[in-house]
């Protein structure tokens, strides 16, 4: 598994319904979703990604999109250990609607994702093999349950590793079906007829310019 996500939502109504339906992302409303999001720079548009390949881009870049019913922006600066922790600025950026954050790294086996209705936290979960349970805040989610009651156990090889899995289930798993709950698509895995297709869903990209860094004249 190699999946790695660095995902930043704002949802009114059914995200995976949004992305479906998404068409192109509007260029000043996702410019404006960035000032927002990342206040104090400003954003250099650059060339653009298929979701699919855009929930972890390379350092000092941004792909963002402003879409009717949701808002995705990733970026690794919105890998938090503890995402309850989530900057004010950006749930006050919610303006009401749900706040979601998807973090994963495939090197570390780490997850971690958070959950804001009407800007309460609801649900936070951190965790890693090495680093165990870091955040568990909330009642699980509905697609966590099997993974909480042991019906995902990680598989022991022993030309690998002699001792069991430190948790449950792996991460990753976990992870890539939080993807498919919140979004409606996996990165990993035999997608569903009814899963979004994040090669079907374009963002636009940037490189973001403090604005100490402007040039004086």
């Amino acid at each position: 598994m190699g999946a790695k996500t660095a995902v930043l939502a704002y949802v009114n109504g059914d995200a995976a319904s949004a992305l479906k339906a998404a068409g192109d992302p509007v260029a000043e409303g996702t410019a404006a979703l960035i000032a927002r999001v990342f206040p104090g720079c400003r954003a250099e548009p650059t060339e653009g990604e298929v979701l699919g390949k855009a929930t972890y881009p390379q350092d000092g870049l941004t792909y963002a999109a402003r879409f009717t019913g949701v808002d995705l922006v990733c970026d690794r600066r919105l890998m938090f250990d503890r995402p309850s922790e989530l900057p004010t600025h950006l749930l006050e950026a919610a303006a009401g609607r749900r706040v979601i954050v998807h973090a994963m790294h495939s090197v570390s086996d780490w997850l971690a994702f958070a959950v804001w209705e009407d800007g309460r936290l609801v649900r936070s979960l951190s965790l890693s093999p090495d680093g165990g349970i870091g955040e568990n805040i909330g009642d699980p989610l509905p697609f966590e349950t099997a993974y909480w009651a042991g019906h995902h156990p990680v598989e022991v090889d022993p030309e690998w590793h002699e001792e069991p899995y430190a948790l449950p289930f792996h991460p990753l798993e976990l992870g890539n079906e939080a993807l498919r709950a919140f979004f409606g698509f996996l990165l990993e895995g035999t997608p569903a007829p009814e899963d979004v297709d994040p090669d079907a869903v374009p963002l636009l990209g940037f490189r973001l310019v403090a604005d100490s860094d402007e040039p004086r004249g």
